[in-house]
């Protein structure tokens, strides 16, 4: 009986103990510490929608590791769509932050489950998204656009996944099973 109460004490600490460094990272997160905590503690989805209304997993191209300025190595995959198409969240979460900066333009990053962090880059323009506000999967965080270093380029979404830790990991093959959200009306 002692050994069963240990491990589970030991299970539950580790688990304390993920959430306090993602949540380190994710100040808004911080409204919310129990949804926050199931998060971070439940597994990461092993597939996931296009989320770009209206595009279909096989116009997916892998960008993943392509060279980029400065050395750099492409950390997401971009997603080509028209202006202005409506961007969705692919997990529920928390929007940890709607903002801007220099590479990425306008931004939404969601923290999902398992703790990763959904980064939505180079919008036109936000959703009716806040920081700190609980959201299910498919709700609009923006709209395909070629904000920060994508100024001038075919209009598209980046999106990125990063394990809490910090590492990136490439969406392509959670997104090129057939599987999406349809038009909102």
């Amino acid at each position: 009986m002692k050994q069963r109460w240990t491990a589970a004490f030991g299970v539950a600490a580790v688990g304390a103990v993920l959430t306090i460094v993602a949540l380190e990272k994710a100040g808004p997160a911080l409204n919310h510490p129990i949804h926050a905590f199931r998060l971070i503690n439940s597994r990461p989805p092993a597939q996931l929608p296009v989320p770009v209304i209206g595009v279909n997993p096989r116009q997916l191209r892998n960008s993943w590791g392509a060279a980029r300025s400065g050395g750099r190595s492409h950390r997401g995959i971009d997603i080509f769509a028209p202006r202005g198409r409506e961007i969705v969240s692919t997990t529920g979460g928390i929007v940890i932050t709607v903002g801007q900066n220099s590479r990425g333009g306008k931004v939404v990053r969601v923290l999902g489950p398992g703790g990763q962090w959904h980064y939505y880059a180079h919008l036109e323009r936000f959703g009716k998204v806040r920081e700190g506000q609980i959201i299910q999967p498919g709700t609009i965080v923006g709209f395909v656009g070629d904000s920060g270093n994508a100024r001038g380029t075919q209009p598209h979404l980046h999106y990125g996944i990063y394990d809490f830790r910090g590492g990136a990991i490439n969406p392509f093959p959670l997104l090129a099973r057939p599987r999406g959200f349809s038009r909102r009306s």
